[in-house]
């Protein structure tokens, strides 16, 4: 084997040397430099505001204390996972989170599938930009002004559902103190928040689906319902199953904003999450580290969700995200 190309064999594939692979990025570096400084400011955002405060973390392995500040306070290693596990809280807090979570994916996914899927077909311009429209405007709103709609349509006195209801002859509900009306409020708001603007994904993915199959399929006589059946769905299964991936790994990982918005002590038992806990125990009563050592929980089983998410979809013959 000649040695001029600093290269040995590996089962019959050519390895190349570690200064080899070094020369080679270095002539890659040198030729997208261009390209590489406009990527720049973005490598600069995630180090400085994501990956810079994760050092933060470090106080939920300490009894943290704003005098001696992060590495001069106490090592206490494990002790605040430990009394966050052994709390009576603990098991609420799981269940109320994992509930909200799975039922906000299992209602929530198939909507902009079918949102998108329902728009691709209308052939009426007007109408459809309008429906894209009253659809999208949701994601453009704040959680806070959702959240004030939400409660003034569920008001008892001048709520619009309590005034249907009374003119129908039902008696007026306590929406929002009510335990047991407290997730399907959360659900249901969720997918009127976000499914006009994630069905953009799905209208962008069914754009990229090859005209030519469609008029294949319209040659050998198959209607709306087949192509939609055989053409279309198919060619959205890679980005519906990114997506899934994508929501699978957030599922725990249930915003604060609107359930602290939404819930009071009358709800507590079912709407008390990971997230207005670490809110309540960080801010409120100012215990910092076991704060960040429920948070640091909350995201590590996020992750591994994710990650278990993206193994069995990539074992099941399917794409991952990496």
């Amino acid at each position: 084997m000649g040695t001029e190309h600093s290269a040995v064999y590996h089962k019959g594939v050519p390895k190349k040397s570690f200064r080899s692979r070094l020369g080679k990025t270095w002539n890659h570096i040198k030729r997208d430099r261009q390209l590489l400084l406009l990527f720049l400011p973005c490598i600069l955002f995630y180090v400085i505001f994501r990956y810079g405060p994760l050092y933060g973390l470090i106080i939920a392995f300490k009894d943290y204390s704003v005098f001696t500040g992060v590495l001069g306070s106490e090592w206490v290693g494990f002790e605040h996972f430990i009394t966050f596990f052994t709390n009576q809280d603990f098991w609420l807090l799981f269940r109320n989170t994992l509930l909200l979570g799975l039922y906000t994916l299992i209602f929530g996914f198939p909507f902009p599938i079918m949102l998108a899927l329902l728009l691709n077909e209308v052939r009426t311009k007007w109408f459809k930009k309008s429906v894209q429209t009253f659809s999208y405007l949701p994601a453009f709103l704040s959680v806070v002004i959702i959240s004030s709609m939400i409660i003034d349509f569920l008001s008892p006195n001048h709520g619009i559902l309590n005034q249907m209801l009374a003119a129908f002859g039902f008696e007026k509900k306590y929406f929002l103190v009510d335990p047991g009306w407290f997730r399907p409020i959360y659900v249901i708001s969720e997918i009127w928040a976000n499914a006009g603007y994630e069905s953009i994904i799905y209208l962008a993915a069914i754009a990229g689906i090859s005209p030519t199959l469609y008029e294949a399929a319209k040659v050998d006589g198959a209607s709306r319902f087949h192509m939609i059946r055989h053409v279309t769905l198919p060619g959205l299964f890679p980005t519906m199953l990114i997506m899934f991936i994508l929501k699978t790994g957030s599922m725990i990982r249930v915003g604060y904003e609107k359930v602290l918005l939404l819930y009071n002590p009358m709800t507590y038992d079912v709407a008390d999450v990971f997230s207005t806990y670490v809110y309540r125990k960080g801010l409120l009563e100012s215990n910092y580290s076991y704060a960040a050592a429920v948070g640091l929980f909350e995201a590590l089983v996020a992750m591994v969700m994710l990650l278990s998410a993206n193994a069995i979809s990539k074992r099941l013959g399917g794409n991952g995200l990496w």
